[in-house]
């Protein structure tokens, strides 16, 4: 049973830092592709950022070239997006998700992903 969760949201002022964290389950990383997207309320999921599974390309959204990193860690099974310099804009729920594909689609529509997590709240706030 494919299974993912994210951890590592929370408050935090402008300018600081995060490490979200997506945890698989029921598979490995390496098979598949995972992708971060975030949801403000009232607004599309839309995506963040993708790692594909066998050659562990990277790609980003636009808006967060040179702010986010995102790494694996096979070991761990884990995918991380760390987040510097975030803005007020940032806040949202962010999910990780697969759609079962070694080579990310960047960017997809939400509705190309299969399996989501949770999703994790991150507040940027003063």
């Amino acid at each position: 049973q494919v299974q993912l969760v994210e951890s590592g949201g929370g408050l935090v002022q402008p300018g600081g830092s995060l490490r979200l964290s997506c945890t698989a389950s029921g598979f490995t990383l390496t098979d598949y592709a995972i992708g971060w997207f975030r949801q403000a309320p009232g607004k599309e999921r839309e995506g963040v950022s993708c790692i594909s599974s066998l050659d562990l390309s990277t790609y980003y959204a636009d808006s967060n070239q040179g702010r986010i990193t995102i790494s694996r860690d096979s070991s761990k099974n884990t995918v991380y997006l760390q987040m510097n310099n975030l803005e007020h804009a940032d806040t949202a729920t962010y999910y990780c998700g697969t759609d079962l594909e070694e080579l990310c689609r960047f960017p997809a529509p939400s509705y190309a992903y299969d399996y989501w997590g949770q999703g994790t709240q991150v507040t940027v706030s003063s």
